[in-house]
């Protein structure tokens, strides 16, 4: 429909076509940093190579030539002229004149083309004119009498309606001049066309076939029934497009027409059925539901069966034309299958209860059904919810991503606190050779080395710091995230109730501006003040695009900060007062917060890791265990006894390790002690700056807060008079606009 070979087209319409061809630039660096789209391409306008010729008119004026005759005998040489007419019987030819093909095909023939002066002397057209070779437009394509230009893309990998919709959100941020602006074309010009047609057949569709089904039954009960399995096969095809990873697009949506056409007829086979067997006489309505669905199973079953098959080679296509084919057997096949396995099982149940119940409770449960099922989703999927300060608080501290490490950094430190107790390496040894005698000997020996039980009691109470310097880390996390949140939060309420004001206050200045400009069209002033009148509200719709801007960027920080992707509202209360603190003033409570508290507990793990440095210069404990053979001719109560080495001989052995380098350790455990008493300084020193901060900080509250008040109870008291008067004298002439200006200023 646009002319245009891509799936989108974005058309830029104005005036100058460079600077057209400028902005479809920009367009196009947009469009590429858009995911889903393909590389763009801009429509040339520019570039069809032309001879310019440009004269030097005080050269021609020289010469005594005139203009005129230069283009007439440039014209005549390269594009012919007419000479006279030459007849043929009846028939009449001009005689056109014109350089021979030779002396016209190069740039060189146009500037050495002759051109005669008044007194007979032939100059060169290069004397008296400058002739280049430049690009110029290749064409000027119009679009409704306005000129424009194309850039199109096409879509891959998401629905074009979502791509679009992101395109025009970036594309608010290039201002166009006054005159240009944007239209969209192409595959996203027929989903509007298209979608507007569904709009008014799929309910036609609907209609049909719920009217069709009364007419059968004779029922609003058993048509309604039936009916039923509309929803239940949507919710099949709805599924099978998430499955396959395909949008819903314009062919999805004349699958789902198809689908709920077909979805009736496992209803019609069921239900037509059970009325049969009602007639035949049977009563209860039990054993009429249990033979009437064994007997239609096979039908049932055989009807979906069919159309999914007849389908299948369409949702499998990859030919042309499967991007249409697909969706809409991907919806039916879907459909069709929750369809069948719902009816076998929902619309029975269904038909017991409506047809057990009296007709004149069926209103209730008909209306009851129906709203579940079609209207239910939607209204809530309207529905914004609204979010409290500490909804958003616990939000943030649970989907917060500093707030989830700060909870794995304290798992770890309460994994690591339980494992102080590690012994060293236990050494095993076997010896093999003749290490006893000239004898091959064989021995093995296990031996432990154990720390002195003080250095385990410091590494115990040196992690379980860490681990309590984790926790308060954590609650500085909370309180750093909770804070952040407030703000934005209230930060928010804020800026919507200055929107408000500032409303109120754009109201005014338009009505400012349109008794100005009467005014000034009865001629009571001059343009000075219809123009003031025009600044000062157009000053006051800047701050409204500003108030705007600042409420946009403060809720994308505040999405940040919870981390969570869903939508929602925050109402500014009808009264915005200030936060009213009941605690009084008391600096020394500084020291409870966590950050200082973290501060503190950092200097006392630095001293307990002095403790674990000093308990590893007590001495270690050793023990072991020997096993070895003696090969040979031992005395044994004066007797040689000859010993082989299947006879062992075993033995304990213990030891202690005590260290040598004292100095070094020494220098180490006095650095830890000035690390310590460095942490303290520190702490002390953050302790005394908070407490200043914070009494600076309730001094500032305090004088806001009296600022607050006076405005609320004097200085706003007669707003509405002040502005209402002003307004009333200004269009009644009594003051000028230089007084209504001040009188809306205060």
């Amino acid at each position: 429909m646009t002319g245009v070979r891509q799936d989108v087209a974005v058309k830029i319409f104005g005036e100058d076509l460079d600077s057209l061809f400028i902005y479809a630039n920009k367009v196009a660096k947009i469009i590429q940093s858009v995911e889903g789209a393909t590389e763009p391409m801009v429509e040339r306008v520019e570039g069809l190579p032309q001879v310019v010729i440009r004269y030097n008119r005080a050269q021609i004026a020289n010469y005594g030539l005139n203009i005129e005759d230069i283009n007439h005998l440039v014209s005549t040489a390269f594009a012919g002229g007419s000479a006279g007419v030459v007849f043929e019987n009846e028939r009449r030819f001009d005689l056109v004149v014109r350089l021979d093909s030779a002396h016209r095909g190069d740039i060189e023939d146009v500037g050495h083309l002759y051109i005669p002066a008044n007194n007979g002397v032939q100059i060169p057209l290069s004397q008296v004119a400058e002739i280049k070779m430049e690009l110029g437009p290749a064409q000027i394509s119009r679009e409704g009498g306005k000129r424009r230009i194309v850039v199109g893309f096409n879509v891959k990998g998401r629905d074009v309606a979502s791509v679009v919709h992101d395109i025009q959100t970036k594309l608010n941020d290039v201002k166009l001049p006054e005159g240009y602006y944007y239209t969209y074309g192409g595959t996203f010009e027929n989903l509007q066309a298209a979608s507007k047609r569904l709009m008014i057949a799929v309910p036609v569709a609907l209609a049909l076939i719920f009217m069709l089904l009364y007419f059968t039954f004779k029922s609003i009960k058993q048509a309604t029934l039936i009916f039923a399995a509309i929803p239940m096969s949507a919710i099949g095809g709805v599924f099978a497009l998430i499955l396959r990873d395909m949008p819903f697009s314009i062919s999805a949506g004349i699958g789902f027409i198809a689908l709920f056409g077909v979805a009736v007829l496992n209803g019609i086979v069921l239900i037509g059925t059970f009325n049969q067997l009602e007639k035949e006489g049977m009563k209860d309505i039990y054993e009429r539901i249990r033979v009437g669905t064994r007997e239609r199973l096979r039908p049932v079953l055989m009807t979906a069966t069919v159309a999914s098959l007849g389908f299948l080679p369409m949702a499998l296509s990859h030919s042309a034309g499967a991007e249409v084919q697909k969706p809409l057997a991907t919806v039916v096949i879907g459909g069709l299958i929750s369809a069948t396995l719902l009816t076998l099982f929902v619309l029975p149940l269904l038909y017991y209860i409506f047809m057990r119940t009296k007709n004149k409770g069926f209103s209730k449960l008909t209306v009851s059904v129906v709203a579940l099922m079609f209207c239910c989703q939607n209204v809530s999927a309207q529905v914004t919810p609204s979010l409290s300060v500490d909804d958003a608080v616990s939000k943030a501290l649970k989907n917060n991503l500093l707030s989830q490490a700060s909870s794995l950094h304290l798992e770890s430190a309460q994994k690591l606190s339980g494992s102080y107790f590690e012994l060293p390496k236990t050494a095993v040894n076997m010896q093999l050779g003749q290490y006893n005698s000239i004898n091959q000997d064989l021995g093995f020996s296990v031996s432990q080395s154990i720390p002195f039980p003080s250095y385990y009691s410091a590494k115990s109470k040196l992690y379980n710091a860490q681990l309590q310097s984790e926790s308060i880390r954590q609650q500085v996390t909370a309180k750093e995230i909770t804070l952040l949140v407030q703000r934005a939060y209230y930060q928010l309420q804020f800026l919507q109730v200055k929107k408000i004001h500032l409303a109120r206050l754009d109201s005014a200045y338009d009505d400012f501006v349109k008794t100005a400009a009467l005014r000034y069209k009865t001629g009571e002033t001059n343009l000075l003040e219809k123009t003031t009148a025009e600044a000062k509200q157009g000053q006051v719709k800047l701050l409204v695009l500003q108030n705007n801007t600042e409420i946009q960027n403060t809720y994308v920080q505040f999405k940040a900060l919870i981390n969570s992707n869903e939508e929602f509202m925050i109402t500014a209360p009808e009264s915005f007062e200030p936060i009213l603190f009941s605690e009084t003033l008391d600096t020394s409570a500084i020291v409870n917060t966590p950050a200082i508290r973290l501060l503190y507990q950092e200097a006392e793990i630095a001293r307990l890791n002095k403790k674990v440095e000093s308990a590893q210069l007590l001495p270690d404990l050793t023990v072991g265990y020997f096993n070895q053979s003696l090969t040979g001719v031992q005395t044994i109560d004066g007797q040689d006894v000859y010993f082989d080495r299947t006879k062992r001989f075993t033995g304990f052995n213990a030891g202690i390790t005590i260290p040598l380098t004292f100095l070094s350790t020494t220098k180490k455990l006095k650095s830890l002690e000035f690390e310590k008493q460095a942490l303290l300084k520190e702490a002390d020193n953050s302790r005394i700056q908070s407490q200043v901060q914070l009494q600076n900080a309730f001094q500032r509250y305090s004088q806001s807060l009296n600022e607050y008040n006076y405005y609320k109870s004097n200085g706003l008291a007669n707003l509405g008079t002040i502005v209402n008067t002003a307004s009333i004298a200004y269009k009644n002439g009594s003051i000028n606009y230089i007084e209504y200006l001040q009188s809306i200023q205060t």
